[in-house]
């Protein structure tokens, strides 16, 4: 994509342009040379909106949950950008679930704006071009930003480096109540919801992520809430918006400064590693070396592990 049309996407970010919008984050899925220009562009226009995680195992109920909520914003005339991160489909490579699957009524909706993305093999259950279309949601003037990652569960902490306020989900019934209180997901929560709370044994998934909360404590002072809610009715949806809306209150105010700073700390080390990894790999392959390595490996005379060593020591680096 030419430069002038980096800058007319931009343009049409800035002013909220829905076709402009999409198309910047294909641009940031796609390409990520032109993506890089396009988010320094808009870099300096981001920083607005809160960017709200939405997390949890399979079958909890997180796309019905997130519809609810982003209702909600609505009514509370909130504009909401939605990155909705499904699957990958062996087929297209595309995401399994669309948004207009998913959330049709919310579609024709100028105040909400909903993409599917897919997670292309990338772990954590999120995209390696989430944030990139957080920002550029965050660009165009969205209050708020509703990143639904894919539901994979106790891998799902990636989440935390894109959200201010992340909300982990889980249900009763479901065979994982044991699963739903291991350290990884427990740590990255800022509030928990146990959905489906009309269900058997609700309360006492509850009072179980409660007693475990009580264990380990969030640093910060900031006190972690277990809500319930039924997303099919929307019962208790308004307390979690409610709650979501403490929890900003309780950053802005200086209680997620060091957090902030680690999770800017922690991007700008993700990116160098990859700068650095793509100029030495553009390197190495320009090398006769690089491909007399790849044909032992074909070959198993080496494995990979011991092949990269070997070219990190030619090129003077241990």
């Amino acid at each position: 994509m030419p430069l002038a049309n980096v800058e007319e996407l931009v343009k049409g970010i800035l002013t909220g342009d829905r076709r402009m919008i999409a198309r910047a984050i294909s641009v940031a899925e796609n390409n990520p040379l032109e993506a890089q220009r396009l988010i320094a562009a808009v870099y300096p226009r981001t920083g607005r909106a809160h960017v709200v995680g939405l997390t949890g195992a399979g079958g909890v109920g997180k796309s019905t949950l997130a519809e609810k909520i982003i209702h909600e914003y609505r009514r509370r005339d909130k504009t909401v950008g939605v990155v909705a991160v499904d699957p990958t489909s062996p087929f297209t490579g595309g995401a399994f679930l669309g948004d207009r699957i998913r959330m049709q009524e919310l579609t024709g909706d100028e105040g909400v704006f909903i993409r599917s993305m897919a997670t292309r093999n990338y772990v954590g259950g999120i995209a390696k071009a989430t944030r990139n279309a957080v920002r550029i949601l965050d660009a165009a003037g969205k209050d708020v930003v509703l990143v639904e990652a894919v539901g994979a569960g106790q891998s799902e902490v990636e989440i935390v480096k894109v959200a201010h306020t992340v909300v982990v989900m889980h249900a009763p019934g479901l065979g994982n109540e044991i699963q739903a209180i291991k350290a990884g997901i427990m740590e990255i929560a800022d509030i928990f919801v146990v959905n489906k709370a009309d269900r058997e044994n609700a309360a006492k998934t509850a009072t179980d992520i409660q007693g475990i909360l009580q264990l380990g404590g969030k640093e910060g002072g900031w006190k972690v809430p277990v809500l319930k809610t039924i997303a099919l009715t929307g019962e208790g949806v308004a307390e979690l918006v409610d709650k979501i809306g403490e929890h900003r209150q309780f950053l802005q105010s200086g209680g997620g400064t060091e957090r902030e700073a680690m999770r800017i700390e922690t991007e700008l080390v993700e990116a160098v590693k990859d700068k650095v990894a793509e100029a030495v790999f553009f390197g190495l392959r320009k090398r006769e070396k690089f491909q007399e390595l790849l044909k032992k490996i074909i070959d198993r005379e080496i494995d990979p592990a011991s092949a990269a060593d070997e070219l990190l020591r030619k090129m003077g680096i241990d």
